[in-house]
């Protein structure tokens, strides 16, 4: 049985301290349905119980940690339907209580809120099915986009704080440091990694304590809270509607043919298999669009399959081409994770992400306490991740099928580019060097060389990757061989090659993307506080008829 497990990365831990005879056991019940239980929102109706054919200002494909901000802010003047392909996250423990994390994300079934795939590259992963999206499987950590991210988005600053703080009003905490994060905390910036920011929000070069979607209690807040401020009269949001196709129209005008094809409907399907149609009204107060918010995964996807991306790709599976825009499901990108095991002599209790480490090209953060097992559970065992930043090494996304449930191909290309390896080895040796501080030697067996600590690392993470079989290898090989993901994914519909600065697709009338697919890089830290803004920001601007 598995154990000790960040995502599905790591096997069991038992035995940790050299010459320790304990042996710790753990549940592996999973006490909840993938269904989850009634949402607080009128508003929210599974897909059984839509008509076939319904009308809309706007329809939303993708209820996730963009889509659910950007139809409560439409909702204030349109009428709107959002269309998520999974379940509610209310009333399922798995997803509510952080001490159940790992169950999160180890229960796979074709309807749970996790739905695991692995890469090309032999990665095992996540993604999320889940109305609130990424918010109901993460591991909590809030931070912002820095001002320099901001501004290579092309985004109002003005704006861009307000739609923060609108996030942050309802679903953002400040957490209660344990002593391994307090160690943590002290090890970074003995280790260098300074200055003390103390408790902020922001990006800041140095040591922060950041937020937390969870709750005091460990109560997980997601992107579904923000529906809360959505305008009940305006707003249909389905669940298990999983969309299968965009739908398109060739306009004419005095005559003649425009050259662009036009969105005005999406066709989706409920758990049954009935098949219904969402359209665009005529004649609205809005000139109507489709509004794609799936993710860096199921954006691209949804196109391809709609007839938008390379045309010969499209063809070989039968897909008739609407558009030829061979920029779909390329540029993708995944921020490698790479991880050490720490075993402590103290007990650790449970946390989600508190404290960062921001240096130039990466980030550091830590794990501590998650099992499969219920209620207030604590180990001896903490996990200390490093991120890169902004990974050069770019990679590409595919079709398999022309099944909308099942996942595409995807292909990250890790550490392609050399810089990607030099930075993951300079992050690695921060990690060590934070290890051997005085600060956190109260959570470090003195007898356990940071060799000892590579090596057992390399024997718990699991992935599909071919592994060189000496111990204690080169930190590059190190890297190389026990590669894993934070789920950060992105690309595919990047700004300036698949959709322009207002988010619209190039070449497609009535038709925009507005999620992670859309970014060159994963901004923050971590990407929910910034995916969770730009849906506010971007529905504030159509509302407005902006951008």
């Amino acid at each position: 049985m598995a154990e000790r497990r960040l995502g599905t990365c790591v096997k069991s831990s038992k035995n940790l301290n050299p010459g320790s005879a304990k042996d710790e056991s753990i549940s592996s019940a999973i006490a909840t349905s993938a269904q989850g239980g009634a949402p607080p929102y009128g508003f929210v109706k599974n897909a059984t119980h839509a008509p076939r054919v319904s009308y809309h200002d706007y329809i939303i494909v993708g209820g996730g940690t963009a889509g659910c901000p950007l139809a409560a802010t439409l909702s204030e003047r349109f009428d709107v339907l959002l269309l998520e392909r999974g379940g509610s996250p209310y009333g399922n423990p798995n997803i509510s209580n952080l001490a159940s994390q790992t169950n999160n994300l180890a229960y796979i079934t074709p309807t749970s809120p996790a739905q695991s795939f692995v890469s090309e590259d032999g990665v095992i992963m996540r993604r999320a099915r889940c109305l609130g999206g990424g918010t109901c499987i993460n591991a909590g950590f809030y931070s912002r986009a820095s001002r320099q991210e901001v501004m290579d988005m092309g985004l109002n600053p003005k704006l861009v704080n307000q739609s923060f703080r609108w996030v942050e009003r309802e679903v953002v905490f400040r957490p209660h440091l344990t002593g391994w994060t307090s160690a943590l905390r002290a090890g970074l910036l003995e280790a260098g990694v300074t200055p003390d920011n103390g408790f902020t929000y922001d990006h800041l070069d140095g040591t922060k304590v950041g937020g937390t979607i969870f709750d005091p209690a460990g109560h997980r807040h997601t992107a579904a809270d923000l529906l809360k401020y959505a305008d009940p009269a305006r707003i249909t949001v389905l669940v298990r509607a999983t969309a299968q196709r965009i739908l398109f129209r060739n306009v004419t005008a005095g005559g003649h043919r425009k050259k662009q094809p036009q969105a005005y409907g999406v066709v989706y399907k409920d758990l049954d298999g009935n098949i219904h149609e969402a359209r665009l009204k005529q004649g609205s107060i809005s000139a109507g669009e489709i509004i794609v918010s799936a993710g860096a995964l199921g954006s691209p996807q949804l196109l391809m399959l709609s007839g938008v991306g390379p045309a010969d790709h499209l063809r070989s599976l039968g897909i008739e081409v609407v558009l030829d825009q061979p920029m779909v499901g390329q540029g993708i990108a995944d921020n490698p994770m790479n991880v050490l095991v720490v075993p402590s002599p103290e007990p650790l209790s449970l946390t989600s992400l508190q404290v960062v480490g921001i240096r130039p090209g990466y980030y550091i953060e830590s794990l501590t306490g998650f099992s499969f097992g219920v209620g207030n559970s604590s180990s001896h065992t903490g996990v200390i991740v490093e991120k890169l930043a902004k990974p050069l090494s770019r990679g590409y996304l595919r079709l398999k099928n022309v099944d909308p449930e099942d996942n595409p191909s995807v292909t990250y290309n890790y550490f392609t580019e050399p810089e990607d390896l030099r930075t993951c080895v300079e992050a690695m040796q921060t990690i060590m060097r934070t290890v051997d501080t005085e600060a956190f030697s109260e959570f470090r067996y003195p007898n356990q060389t940071v060799e000892y600590l590579q090596n057992l690392t390399a024997s718990l993470v699991v992935n599909n990757r071919a592994r060189s079989p000496q111990d204690a290898t080169s930190l590059e090989q190190y890297c190389k061989d026990l590669v894993n993901t934070i789920y950060h994914f992105h690309g595919g519909c990047e700004v300036g090659k698949v959709v322009d600065h207002d988010y619209r697709v190039i070449g497609v009338d009535g038709l925009r993307v507005i999620d992670g697919s859309t970014f060159s890089f994963s901004p923050g830290t971590n990407p929910q506080a910034t995916l969770m803004m730009l849906g506010r920001y971007m529905g504030l601007l159509i509302r407005k008829g902006g951008k």
